[in-house]
């Protein structure tokens, strides 16, 4: 690993100097939650003037968000101490051991952004971009050294969403990803490496959900408001607690493979069934109950693990319950 890397890990002997390029609402919110996390933090945008104003309103918003309790108390002095906003790109990125872009989702602009980036940073510094759309290998032909450039991928509102994808292209190192998720959790999130494919796995999943749920409004079968209804209050209850996989173990992938049966008499290709589904089910690895599946959860476990459930399930109705309803309606 480059000394840059060693220091972008954390090896707390300095306080992690990085770079946002990109002051909007997305990369105001990933230099708050970075900032926050203890780093040293460069503003950077196309002036000096909108950094500066970005910067201000940054801080402006903390004190909003400490009052809400969003933001614990002391959130916005931490912010003053250790984000700044920088003259020009260029000033940003000079001594910066990770520069994170957050520009606009045009391949021209991130192209440009990148090529100035890499130009002015250190030879040794990890650069990242927040595209959600953009293939990173096409990304990557702007930067001086691609073998040290991902995607990291934060979540909108990026101070409150705790997830970040990290997706290397095929030519980056597995140090630049080792110390860019080591970046990440410093401050608080946490991480999952996926490949760099088109839509990579976060909007792969959430558009997949949005393109069957708009197919039932379209088709009459639901409201959208009634298709809000079932997601927020069945399947999509579980979600924070555990992904599709853990469900589906919980659950019995028996079970899974025969609803996909069923599934088919009425969408024999949109609902074929996956292959690993069903090799799992004809080796008999039926998830919990047999304490083997898709996360080999031992069967010993499953007392435990559906005690945890229990309690996790009652603990948010009880926060929704103290929260109301959302503001939509």
């Amino acid at each position: 690993m480059t000394e840059s890397a060693s220091s972008a890990a954390g090896d707390g002997s300095a306080a992690r100097k990085i770079a946002v390029v990109g002051s909007g609402y997305m990369g105001g919110g990933i230099a708050q939650v970075l900032a926050l996390g203890g780093a040293r933090v460069a503003l950077a945008d196309v002036s000096a003037e909108i950094a500066q104003k970005n910067y201000d309103r940054l801080l402006v918003e903390s004190d909003e968000f400490v009052a809400a309790g969003l933001f614990p108390e002391g959130s916005t002095a931490i912010l003053k101490a250790n984000l700044w906003a920088a003259k020009d790109i260029e000033e940003a990125v000079a001594d910066a051991d990770f520069i994170e872009e957050a520009v606009p989702e045009v391949l021209d602009i991130k192209h440009q952004t990148l090529a100035r980036i890499s130009a002015a940073a250190r030879p040794d510094a990890l650069i990242g971009s927040n595209t959600s759309t953009i293939s990173i290998a096409d990304l990557a032909e702007a930067v001086v050294g691609p073998e040290r450039f991902l995607g990291v991928h934060f979540s909108n509102p990026s101070p409150f969403i705790p997830g970040v994808e990290i997706i290397p292209h095929a030519g980056t190192t597995p140090e630049t990803v080792a110390a860019s998720r080591e970046l990440v959790h410093a401050a608080g999130k946490q991480t999952a490496v996926v490949k760099d494919v088109t839509g990579f796995v976060l909007n792969r999943l959430q558009y997949a959900l949005f393109h069957e749920a708009a197919q039932l409004v379209e088709q009459g079968i639901a409201t959208a408001d009634d298709v809000d209804t079932l997601v927020r209050t069945t399947f999509g209850f579980r979600l924070p607690f555990f992904g599709p996989f853990a469900i589906a173990d919980m659950a019995g992938l028996d079970v899974y493979n025969f609803c996909y049966k069923s599934l088919q008499t009425g969408f024999p290709e949109r609902f074929a069934t996956p292959k690993i589904l069903s090799d799992l089910v004809e080796a008999g690895k039926l998830g919990t109950k047999t304490g083997a599946g898709f996360l080999n959860v031992p069967a010993e476990r499953t007392p435990e693990l559906i005690a945890y459930r229990n309690k996790a399930y009652v603990a948010m109705q009880k926060l929704l319950d103290e929260l109301g309803p959302a503001p939509i309606n």
